[in-house]
């Protein structure tokens, strides 16, 4: 079935394209005022989708570029009205439409006291792009659909062209590059018959690392699109605790990367199957069975948290017409 969501899915690879031929120059200004203040650590803003971006650029800057990562709590800003003293730190706030005022209010306060702030937004002329030092644009065009899709690989795009800035390599600019053809290769993985699997009102999504964002986006989507209620959470802290609630009515899907966290993956897999519990699996380097898509991607790990969103999409997309019982 068709829907507005699904035609913003398919655009995806168009709008990293886009976004990609639209220059680097203000990720390049970004870090080079990074660099310039050196910064104890950057504090995240964000809510919603863009709160799941904030946790893939958590793992993002912590790992590839060492730089240590906060999340704020933007309700201390504005509901308890008593921000944290933020010296020694730089402020980066990510929004679709920058009209959050929790969001605006971190970077607000930022500029109060007069630290480094810097907002990855769609849209340019809004409350948050105003409060900015130096805005990067998502370059999306209006989403129309409720469930974001291209706005939020389009802010996981931005956070890598940031990285890349931060610590230039000319293979990991190379696959940035890369990013709309893999984007167009998920859209090509036929992840939505994962979704003839699904039965009843509930959904685990496990991730681990930059595929924890992963997780949370798809659970978010899954919950937005139908009637389950999907509930996302790391590998590591679903065995020590939540495993023992899984009962065979609870499908569990699975993002298997290629990395360190894999290992880990395939370990819960086999226990849950072993519990006899419905699992499915979306990976990189996985054979295409009834319940495993692969997704081809020929990236680094940190990038394929992009792909894997646009088949996670296409993965919650049909799950309002499955049968429910």
């Amino acid at each position: 079935m068709n829907s507005i969501f699904l035609e913003e899915i398919r655009s995806q690879p168009e709008v990293l394209a886009r976004r990609l031929e639209s220059g680097w120059a203000e990720v390049e200004e970004v870090a080079a005022r990074i660099r310039r203040q050196r910064p104890a650590a950057l504090l995240l803003a964000a809510r919603g989708s863009s709160d799941h971006a904030a946790t893939y650029a958590k793992y993002l800057f912590e790992i590839r570029n060492r730089l240590p990562v906060a999340l704020a709590a933007p309700s201390a800003f504005t509901l308890y009205g008593s921000p944290p003293r933020l010296e020694g730190l730089a402020v980066l706030a990510i929004s679709q439409s920058g009209a959050s005022p929790d969001v605006a209010a971190v970077v607000e306060e930022a500029r109060r006291q007069s630290r480094p702030a810097f907002a990855i937004v769609n849209e340019r002329a809004s409350r948050l792009g105003r409060a900015a030092d130096v805005v990067v644009p998502m370059g999306a065009g209006r989403e129309r659909s409720v469930p974001a899709s291209k706005t939020y690989t389009a802010s996981l795009l931005c956070l890598a062209m940031l990285s890349w800035a931060l610590d230039p390599d000319p293979d990991f600019r190379a696959a940035i590059e890369s990013l709309p053809c893999a984007a167009a290769a998920a859209l090509e993985s036929d992840a939505g018959r994962l979704a003839e699997a699904v039965e009843g009102r509930r959904l685990a999504a496990i991730g681990r690392g930059y595929h924890l964002a992963t997780a949370q986006e798809v659970a978010l989507k899954v919950t937005e699109t139908s009637y389950l209620l999907a509930e996302a959470r790391s590998v590591a802290d679903f065995m020590h605790g939540p495993i023992a609630a899984v009962d065979p009515e609870l499908p569990v899907l699975l993002l298997e990367a290629a990395g360190p966290a894999r290992a880990d993956m395939r370990r819960l897999g086999r226990r849950l199957e072993e519990q006899g519990v419905c699992v499915l699996r979306i990976g990189d380097r996985l054979r295409p069975e009834a319940r495993s898509v692969r997704v081809r991607t020929g990236l680094p790990e940190a990038l394929t948290p992009i792909p894997f969103a646009v088949a996670g999409q296409l993965f919650g997309e049909p799950l309002p017409y499955v049968k429910t019982t």
